[in-house]
């Protein structure tokens, strides 16, 4: 598989196996992203999902197969170059937050930045104020709501950059008016032509991509257009 990207694909995934000693939480895998692209990623517990998101982070290795992403070919990465491209290529967001608790709202954003080797507080304000979030800066996190934490994860994972987000369960932990917060912020990136992979049990969250990607065992079940798309498409 090339380093380079052709046809706009940002991710070109092939046979992914993935085994823990007897059992294979991918089994042979195979999927692409389109630049700019927001894959939803379902299926039940146990299939895969988080597994996969974990490879195209870097924060795994598939057993076999080859994962590129942004023209990068991941299993030739060493752990130093993989840092480096987590930092520069991928925004995490996590349904757990993973906030420092003895940071502000604004210094966890920063904190990215201080991997990147650079701080701008100016920069993670701003990003604050993207998710709406600017008069919370200097709140702690248990001073935070559960929606409110996860917009300041959002605000992390977007502070370098970066040239695609990996979403796990983003509004699993939030309640019906923060899961809608959530939902307006993934839109705008999308519209703004980030690339989201998404991993959801929420139709609704599920129904805002381009494509769902359906996993069982660790196989790609299927692939359908999003409903909001049909939608759009139809009117």
């Amino acid at each position: 598989m090339s380093d380079q990207t052709h046809d706009g694909m940002l991710v070109r995934a092939r046979d992914l196996v993935r085994s823990y000693d007897a059992v294979r939480a991918l089994d042979g895998l195979t999927c692409e992203v389109r630049n700019g692209e927001w894959l939803t990623i379902m299926g039940p517990s146990g299939s895969g999902k988080t597994t996969f998101l974990n490879i195209l982070a870097g924060l795994d290795r598939p057993t076999t197969g080859e994962v590129v992403v942004a023209g990068q070919a991941l299993s030739r990465l060493g752990h130093r170059d993989l840092a480096v491209y987590r930092r520069n290529t991928v925004g995490l967001v996590f349904q757990e937050f993973h906030l420092v608790s003895y940071l502000t709202a604004l210094e966890n954003v920063m904190l990215a930045q201080y991997v990147h080797s650079v701080t701008d507080e100016g920069e993670a304000a701003a990003a604050l104020e993207r998710v709406g979030l600017g008069h919370r800066a200097r709140h702690l996190p248990h001073q935070l709501s559960g929606g409110e934490k996860q917009r300041v994860c959002i605000a992390r994972a977007l502070i370098n950059e970066p040239k695609i987000v990996l979403a796990d369960e983003p509004t699993g932990n939030l309640d019906a008016d923060n899961e809608a917060r959530v939902l307006e912020i993934l839109g705008g990136l999308h519209a703004a032509g980030l690339t989201l992979l998404v991993v959801t049990h929420n139709p609704l969250l599920a129904a805002r991509g381009d494509r769902i990607l359906r996993l069982e065992h660790g196989r790609a079940a299927g692939t359908v257009v999003a409903a909001v798309r049909e939608e759009r498409s139809a009117s």
